[in-house]
């Protein structure tokens, strides 16, 4: 993905700063692989709340800063529901407010949801849940959550 300067947060579908490779990396999950570097250092887990970018996390209410007391993991309820986020953004009128109004304070949310109901059942199931639909072309399980 080519970088810019005018500090564009998300990504949708089509955008032009994503190079060939960085479209088939994202289509197939490949992208994700580097993040097991993150897990084996301990900066990250496998299960817990996808870390997101300072500029987002500062706009956190208090409640919503409790989601920062878990270590960020690849996969969680939100990467599963959201998992075509960039198809989503791309239908929208106007991408960047409805990820600020909608999608982030939802994916939130769920990271709360997460941080509530932490255990391994937890984790396992969603694991699971994720290696069902790495597969590119599965279609969502949508309110399976």
């Amino acid at each position: 993905m080519y970088t810019d300067r005018n500090g564009v947060g998300i990504t949708v579908s089509g955008d032009p700063r994503v190079t060939a490779i960085g479209r088939h990396l994202r289509r197939t999950k490949l992208d994700e692989i580097l993040q097991l570097w993150n897990v084996l250092k301990g900066d990250m887990s496998l299960v817990g709340p996808r870390p997101e970018i300072p500029s987002y996390v500062a706009k956190y209410n208090d409640r919503q800063k409790s989601v920062l007391s878990v270590r960020p993991g690849i996969t969680d309820y939100a990467s599963i529901l959201y998992r075509n986020e960039e198809e989503l953004l791309a239908s929208s009128e106007d991408p960047q407010r409805f990820y600020e109004e909608v999608v982030m304070p939802h994916k939130v949310d769920l990271g709360l949801l997460y941080v509530s109901n932490a255990s391994l059942r937890t984790d396992l199931k969603l694991i699971l849940q994720t290696l069902s639909i790495v597969p590119p072309g599965r279609k969502s399980a949508e309110g399976s959550v």
